[in-house]
């Protein structure tokens, strides 16, 4: 069933009229076949209730930046928490249980095309071009959609990723890798966390989900989703290859850009959710 056909039979909301202009419709509601905006936990549903209630007295777009703004504080604060927690069961040198015979797996693959491929990899999705492309796709969905709430889940994305990784690198102060196990050119700042991988898992699993809702077939929606957890995957273990990272500092960079990637989809049903009522304004 296409979303074409999901979007006309679902002219009636839950809670009220959903509102032409701005206003997202069914037709960017779904990944597969589940309606985000349908949230079936009581849980879920006391969140969506209290949610609805802020958005009342503030309007959608202003709930959905307090909801980002709030749950990134508290992703930020349990970021630092578990970093000193880190820094207590991993020393500086990073030999710990998983780092040192990762990094001996790794040397083991390396070879002049392999490390090309993986260096490759680092500028592809490195400080220079993530940037860029955040901020590219932030104005192509500005434009296309003539909405600002795409924007904003993007540029929360970008902001948000790059914040836990300046909050990790100065907290634990890690080293890289010995450079005689690495392979050029090395890197100066902090190794924890992976500000790759982070980078990378955030903003390319938003821009995922983003270009899914606006698929009208299920085939796509797991392609495009699929290919941003390869690439997350892909980034993150190039930099062990190359020697940029210990295996720990990819794995936090994983958990903690998941953890935000999915604050960042909550919110953004939250945001969904709310439109349905015809009292809250835009």
């Amino acid at each position: 069933m296409t979303r074409t056909s999901d979007s006309a039979a679902a002219t009636t909301p839950r809670t009220g009229a959903l509102r032409g202009g701005d206003r997202s419709t069914r037709a960017d509601r779904r990944i597969g076949r589940r309606d985000l905006t349908e949230w079936r936990t009581p849980a879920g549903r006391r969140l969506a209730s209290q949610h609805r209630e802020v958005a009342k007295r503030v309007g959608a777009r202003r709930a959905l930046i307090g909801t980002l703004a709030v749950g990134g504080s508290v992703l930020a604060a349990a970021t630092a928490g578990a970093a000193y927690i880190y820094d207590g069961v991993t020393d500086r040198d990073g030999i710990g249980r998983l780092d040192r015979p990762a990094l001996e797996k790794a040397k083991a693959l390396r070879s002049p095309v392999v490390n090309g491929a993986a260096a490759t990899i680092a500028h592809v999705f490195g400080p220079i071009a993530m940037p860029l492309l955040t901020v590219s796709a932030a104005v192509a969905f500005g434009v296309r959609d003539r909405r600002a709430n795409p924007v904003t889940l993007i540029v929360a994305a970008g902001a948000g990723s790059l914040a836990m990784t300046l909050i990790g690198k100065k907290l634990i102060a890690r080293n890289r890798p010995p450079q005689h196990e690495a392979i050029p050119p090395f890197e100066k700042s902090p190794s924890f966390p992976s500000g790759h991988t982070l980078n990378t898992t955030t903003i390319l699993g938003v821009l995922a989900y983003l270009v899914a809702l606006r698929q009208e077939k299920n085939g796509p929606q797991v392609a495009v989703i699929s290919g941003a957890a390869a690439a997350a995957v892909t980034v993150g273990l190039s930099r062990v290859l190359l020697g940029a990272h210990w295996f720990t500092d990819v794995a936090v960079g994983w958990v903690t850009g998941t953890g935000w990637l999915s604050l960042i989809i909550t919110s953004h049903r939250l945001y969904l959710s709310a439109q349905d009522d015809a009292e809250i304004a835009e």
